[in-house]
């Protein structure tokens, strides 16, 4: 099990949302939101390999493919509230 990959499968949107996430906290002082400096490498890993993967990260619309995965991907408002009632 040493050598075990681990497989994280991802929604289009997900992938998107998560990319555009990982790129800005690389790009902010990632020091001061990881203070562990052996969480760097994966979380490279992680952005490039999302990188590769998303091709519309470079399209002259990309912004607004965003805002459409942010938006698809965040629950209704009353779907929060019952999520915390459930979870209980």
């Amino acid at each position: 099990m040493e050598n075990a990959e681990i497989i994280i499968k991802l929604t289009p949107d997900e992938a998107l949302v998560l990319s555009d996430w990982l790129e800005r906290v690389q790009m902010t002082d990632l020091s001061r939101l990881v203070d562990d400096e052996a969480v760097w490498a994966p979380i490279h890993r992680l952005a490039g390999t999302l990188d590769k993967s998303l091709p519309g990260i470079f399209a002259a619309d990309y912004g607004e493919r965003l805002d459409a995965a942010r938006r698809r991907l965040r629950p209704a408002s009353g779907d929060v509230a019952n999520d915390h009632a459930t979870s209980d």
